[in-house]
């Protein structure tokens, strides 16, 4: 046996994706005891300044809505009770297309082999029992998504570590019953034109694809909590609008794929932790 604590870490790209795709599962770890390290790659500057003003718009001012982020962020890891908070602070990329990826300093401009080297460091002090991290695709495209990803599977390679991995992920009927809350909620919503309803179809996985379901029901309240942490930005407001018990019945499961494991516990589990404790 060993004195040294079970850890999570998750790696995410920017202020507020903590919440969103691992909220429940930082709460319920961290009230079992496990230490739970949050490393955020980007410093999110280009989200929504104050008001909504959106990023190359007048009075979009990068550095104080990077500010503004950071103490949001602080503000979630103290309601899911995030053991450590680890900033990377690499430039927010911005999404696909946009010139801010083309940015020197930006993240999706930095080597992957400089960004997993930091993070491999991260690693080593650490030294997690789990990682956390998105797949290939960033779950759906987004640039620094992807890079969070190349940069957690490149740094794992350069440490002698063998936690278990896994990646984000909804199933698919979990996304089918969010399009019809979001219908529910937004009734003069146009219907999305046929190639971003394939696009969207493609989203998650099938749920006989999922090799992890963790019931995170309990620890919703603190989830939604982290969320209006990060009220500036638009994109939360419609998961703020639902309310605590809505919110909790979509997204009180978190649900994963496991992509490395040296314990040789079954899937399907319901515990990032089967076969640790």
């Amino acid at each position: 046996m060993t004195d040294w604590p079970l850890t999570l870490m998750a790696v995410h790209a920017h202020p507020d994706d903590e919440a969103t795709g691992t909220g429940g599962v930082l709460a319920r770890y961290a009230a079992e005891g496990i230490r739970t390290v949050l490393v955020t790659c980007t410093d999110g500057r280009c989200g929504d300044g104050p008001g909504g003003v959106k990023p190359g718009d007048p009075g979009h001012d990068p550095a104080a809505v990077a500010l503004m982020r950071r103490q949001e962020l602080e503000a979630s890891c103290d309601v899911l009770k995030v053991s450590d908070l680890e900033i990377l602070e690499y430039a927010d990329s911005g999404m696909t297309g946009w010139p801010s990826n083309d940015a020197p300093g930006s993240f999706w401009q930095t080597p992957v082999e400089e960004g997993a080297a930091r993070l491999a460091e991260l690693m080593r002090h650490y030294r997690p029992d789990v990682v956390v991290t998105y797949d290939e695709n960033g779950f759906y495209g987004h640039p620094d998504h992807i890079q969070a990803h190349r940069i957690t599977m490149a740094a794992l390679k350069m440490t002698a570590l063998t936690p278990k991995v896994y990646w984000t992920t909804m199933p698919r009927s979990m996304m089918q019953r969010f399009g019809e809350i979001v219908r529910e909620f937004h009734e003069d919503m146009p219907e999305p034109d046929p190639a971003e309803a394939a696009a969207m179809a493609e989203i998650g996985l099938p749920d006989d694809e999922i090799t992890t379901w963790v019931d995170t029901t309990a620890f919703s309240g603190q989830k939604f909590d982290a969320l209006a942490a990060h009220a500036s930005q638009g994109e939360n407001i419609f998961f703020l609008k639902m309310g605590k018990e809505r919110f909790g019945e979509l997204m009180g499961m978190e649900t994963f794929v496991r992509v490395q494991d040296a314990t040789g516990t079954a899937v399907p589990e319901n515990d990032l932790f089967a076969g640790l404790r």
